[in-house]
């Protein structure tokens, strides 16, 4: 399970508002993806579609859609929103990862 953040999750409902999407029915999807300083990143979009094996949550009224393989990697992962002084943006709280970048987009296990 993916679980989000309250200050995710009014960002997510900002933006997804903004972008035309509807948070009852459409989705967010985290994805694991090659690339980045620390060999695998992450992916994040908003989706209206919902594909053979994803897997779907929902936590704290946002609906998150993982594909099989990025699964493996996102088990008990809590999205954040982060907006400090160091940047702002989502960051992924993933007790998965072994090693991060300095700037939070990659990973490694």
């Amino acid at each position: 399970m993916i679980k989000v953040s309250d200050i995710a999750k009014k960002k997510v409902v900002e933006l997804m508002t903004d972008d035309g999407f509807d948070t009852a029915i459409h989705f967010v999807r985290v994805g694991v993806k090659s690339g980045g300083c620390s060999g695998l990143s992450y992916d994040l979009k908003f989706d209206k579609n919902q594909a053979e094996g994803d897997k779907v949550f929902e936590d704290n009224g946002v609906k998150i859609i993982v594909d099989k393989k990025s699964f493996l990697y996102l088990v008990g992962t809590t999205l954040e929103y982060s907006g400090g002084l160091n940047g702002t943006g989502f960051v992924f709280n993933n007790p998965n990862a072994n090693r991060t970048c300095g700037c939070g987009e990659s990973f490694s296990l």
